[in-house]
């Protein structure tokens, strides 16, 4: 992505050629084979909510940081701690910089500088964001490419759910009800709560997505009896026919909810969504529940009352990417348990179709949960 844009956001991507350095030591040249279309590509061709350009000093970024790459050439130098060889198919760690425990302070392709994404033919990395696909898998290269959706999912779940028997020490999970606002990260998590023993449910806003949820033993709550679900936009705070169709919609919403969870509200909430929903998610949880987010796809700048929020007992988590040292650990955990997209789930469009996918998934027009893009042949 380069310069200012007008149109689409597939129109903020131009296709040129770049260069790059020789290798130096601890870093790989690679040959990227599958990306997969993260929320953050989104963001940095939006230039919302900051421009990567500007921020990384930098007049041409590549973006694209999770898929799945062939290493063609490594040069280990002096260093032993080497994982990875010539050959390897391996999934990239979104690590730009990292804070003492580990977690992601800058990203990788996004606003950490001098990092080189998938977007492109032939890139170098650094050997400690490259975690190899375990010899004889038996999943598929696009099952493994989702690998980003669930990785995240995996950090927030864990969080969310400590946080939550805290409070809730002892009773049995199948008492209550997680809740996911449509997504991939949601539907992952969503699938952790359902292995926990959890009642689970999530909206969906097509047919393909309601399908698919039950296929999973996920309860799909169709989006679409609420279309005035979400906030009024500043256009429309002047009609007040849309905030009385609001108010309808929030309460047949929330009496889904009741009818789910024995009329408690939410356990766990997961909410990637942000300000449009956010008030709706702190009226349909629990007392003790937990509102989790790890994303925000629609407004960053959120607020609550304080004082009923603690009355509540509600516990708010906010995570961002993983643990770089948990990674192969998650990776492991999918391959043994098959906690892994569906086969057939995603779908792939071609590197010239980038700028289609970029505008399809800004428009809502793309009806699986893992959309990818492929750069190289296998």
């Amino acid at each position: 992505m380069t310069g200012p844009h007008d149109g689409g956001l597939g129109g903020a991507l131009q296709r040129d050629l770049f260069t790059f350095g020789p290798l130096e030591e601890g870093e790989a040249l690679v040959e990227p084979i599958l990306g997969s279309w993260e929320a953050n590509v989104d963001h940095a061709l939006a230039r919302s909510p900051i421009d990567v350009c500007s921020s990384r000093g930098e007049d041409t970024v590549v973006v694209g940081n999770m898929g799945v790459v062939r290493v063609l050439k490594v040069n280990a130098g002096s260093r032993r701690d080497v994982q990875v060889r010539e050959g390897d198919l391996c999934l990239l760690m979104p690590f730009g910089k990292l804070d003492r425990f580990g977690y992601a302070e800058l990203a990788y392709a996004y606003d950490a500088p001098d990092t080189i994404g998938l977007l492109a033919k032939r890139s170098k990395m650094d050997v400690r964001v490259l975690l190899p696909i375990p010899d004889g898998t038996a999943y598929s290269l696009p099952q493994w490419a989702t690998y980003g959706r669930y990785f995240t999912a995996w950090d927030n779940w864990q969080k969310a759910y400590g946080c939550w028997r805290t409070q809730v020490t002892d009773d049995d999970p199948a008492n209550h009800l997680v809740f996911g606002w449509g997504g991939g990260v949601a539907f992952a998590e969503l699938m952790l709560a359902k292995r926990a023993g959890f009642r689970v449910a999530m909206t969906a806003g097509s047919d393909e997505r309601v399908a698919f949820l039950r296929e999973n033993g996920i309860t799909a709550v169709d989006r679409r009896r609420f279309p005035d679900l979400s906030l009024p936009t500043r256009q429309e705070r002047t009609d007040r026919d849309r905030h009385q169709r609001r108010r309808k919609a929030v309460e047949e919403f929330l009496g889904v909810v009741r009818d789910l969870s024995d009329g408690h509200g939410v356990a766990i909430f997961v909410d990637n969504i942000g300000q449009p929903l956010y008030d709706v998610t702190l009226t349909a949880l629990a007392r003790a529940g937990v509102v989790t987010t790890c994303g925000w796809k629609a407004g960053m700048r959120l607020s609550h009352l304080r004082g009923a929020e603690s009355i509540s007992r509600h516990i708010h988590v906010n995570t961002h990417v993983w643990r770089l040292q948990d990674s192969p650990g998650i990776r492991d955990f999918q391959e043994a348990e098959g906690w892994i997209a569906p086969k057939g789930a995603d779908v792939i469009y071609e590197f010239d179709q980038v700028p289609e996918l970029a505008d399809d998934y800004a428009n809502g027009r793309i009806g699986s949960y893992f959309p990818m893009y492929r750069v190289n042949p296998l």
